[in-house]
């Protein structure tokens, strides 16, 4: 084999191989991550495609042919002007919304039907319109106040309304956010007015009751501190008061003590009076004793003598006149009638001495005794009987008659002044 064959055959190698490149340049397809590869022309079960989403495959020449749908995100400027919300007011809304074709099963099978071979710009013309629509629908439930005031709500609630309608036509709603809300005629920014002047007014309020609370903080710091101040005076008063107590305790103590030592002494030195004043009664009792209590029990004791001897004298003397007595009566019931002229001349002359005293002095000339004569003794049985009687009365009353009347008479038988 010669030189030129072996340049045919490196010749027929080279074209081999690069034929065999270019064929497999043309069926074998690379799929990138963001993106989704589209084989149709053969039937797959109810579909007529498949697709894959990242890796590699190939292609079957000739039946199949391979279309990309970009997977990565879109951006969508929103704005919408003379949207007229609850109330009439026409407003202009400007928004950014992030859609994206999805990837996933089963909503990219709607994505496929409806947007594959359209290019980006008409996919987002589609979303855009459609957003626009759900912006309007939703501008007209809501105030111009709730709209300008919470743009969040606003979105979460337009995007509630978008999801669905873009989920239809197979696409996702990543974000959506309201950037701007205006309007012609001037209604937000009256409403902005009024906010801020609210919010000035909150404001100078807030700034008042700030002030307001740092003055009564302040007063409540000084009110604090003065206090404190007076609590601290309070103290120290307390102190010099529990200072002062303790002194005037220790004071009161020592002049207790002083009070106590003196009393204790006077208590000492009286007792020692007692003492001497008891020595005293006792030299008095003595005294007493010898010189009054001795001699009075010494003339007690002779007067009682005395008066034992008076007793029995007045006793003895009392038996005698008994006796006597007794012998009178004796002698009375035994004279008879004697014994009664007797007992009658007894009792007649104690009468004789009172009524001679009435009448004065009587001068009696002659006193004659004129006998009964009834006993026939005669005039001697009436002397004896005189006799007898006289000395009875002269033993029981002591009073002697003949005298009597002898010092009645003078004694001579001439009368005399005299008293009976």
């Amino acid at each position: 084999m010669g030189f030129s064959a072996i340049l045919a055959l490196g010749g027929i190698a080279l074209i081999g191989v690069v034929a065999t490149m270019l064929l497999i340049k043309n069926v074998l397809y690379v799929c990138q991550p963001n993106e989704v590869l589209v084989f149709s022309g053969r039937a797959r079960g109810t579909l007529g495609y498949r697709f894959i989403k990242g890796g590699r495959t190939i292609r079957i020449p000739l039946i199949e042919t391979v279309d990309r749908m970009d997977l990565t995100n879109m951006i969508i400027e929103l704005q919408v002007r003379g949207a007229y919300c609850k109330g009439g007011i026409p407003l202009t809304v400007q928004g950014v919304a992030n859609i994206k074709v999805p990837g996933e099963e089963p909503l990219i099978h709607a994505s496929l039907e409806r947007f594959l071979g359209k290019s980006r710009p008409e996919i987002m013309k589609v979303a855009r319109e459609t957003l626009e629509g759900n912006l309007r629908g939703v501008l007209a439930t809501l105030t111009p106040e709730q709209v300008n005031q919470d743009k969040e709500a606003f979105a979460v609630k337009l995007t509630e309304e978008a999801e669905h309608d873009l989920t239809n036509i197979g696409l996702v709603l990543d974000t959506l956010k309201i950037q701007n809300v205006s309007d012609d005629v001037g209604y937000l920014d009256a409403i902005g007015r009024m906010y801020s002047a609210d919010i000035r007014k909150k404001a100078k309020i807030a700034e008042a009751r700030m002030n307001s609370e740092a003055q009564i903080q302040k007063w409540s710091n000084t009110r604090e501190a003065e206090v404190a101040k007076l609590n601290a005076q309070i103290q120290v008063a307390i102190k010099d008061n529990e200072r002062r107590i303790a002194d005037a305790e220790t004071k009161r103590e020592a002049m207790i003590a002083e009070e106590q030592a003196e009393v204790q002494a006077q208590i000492a030195q009286a007792t020692a009076e007692i003492s001497m004043q008891e020595a005293r009664i006792e030299q008095v009792t003595r005294r007493l004793r010898a010189d009054v209590v001795e001699p009075a029990q010494a003339a007690k004791a002779r007067a009682e003598e005395n008066a034992k001897a008076a007793a029995a004298e007045i006793i003895e003397q009392g038996r005698a006149t008994a006796n006597v007595l007794s012998n009178l009566a004796t002698t009375y019931r035994a004279s008879g009638a004697s014994g009664r002229d007797v007992l009658l001349m007894q009792k007649l002359v104690p009468m004789l001495r009172k009524v001679s005293g009435t009448i004065g002095d009587i001068k009696v000339d002659k006193l004659t005794v004129i006998g009964s004569g009834g006993g026939g003794g005669g005039e001697g049985d009436l002397a004896s009987s005189l006799v007898k009687t006289n000395e009875q009365i002269k033993a029981a009353v002591g009073v002697d008659i003949p005298k009597l009347i002898s010092g009645i008479t003078g004694g001579d038988g001439s009368p005399q002044r005299t008293n009976v």
